[in-house]
């Protein structure tokens, strides 16, 4: 009898680093504050994806990782938040998004 794939756990683990892996990626590569901002968000629906797949897979309560995964949401609602707030204040200054122009930060 063969298992589906959506009933293995290194299924929903292989998505989640390959998530992790292209958040990294864009948080190295991307030169605008944007890019590392969305590669950010990759890395939360990382954490979330393997919260989610070890609390379905190995939790006898189904209802913790569902509230570790609300509070990821919370978490990267904030850091969006924070960061557009950030981005725009960095554009009214150096009317520039690229993280290489902003060379000087002043207080």
């Amino acid at each position: 009898m063969m298992i589906a794939a959506h009933d293995q756990l290194a299924v929903y683990l292989g998505i989640a680093a390959f998530l992790l892996a292209a958040g990294i990626y864009g948080l190295i590569r991307r030169r605008t504050f944007i890019g590392m901002l969305i590669a950010g968000e990759l890395i939360f629906s990382a954490a979330a994806l393997n919260v989610m797949a070890l609390n379905r897979f190995t939790s006898p309560d189904p209802s913790v990782g569902q509230i570790f995964v609300l509070f990821i949401m919370g978490l990267a609602a904030a850091e969006v938040a924070i960061g557009l707030s950030i981005i725009i204040a960095v554009y009214r200054n150096y009317r520039s998004i690229h993280s290489k122009e902003v060379s000087e930060l002043e207080g």
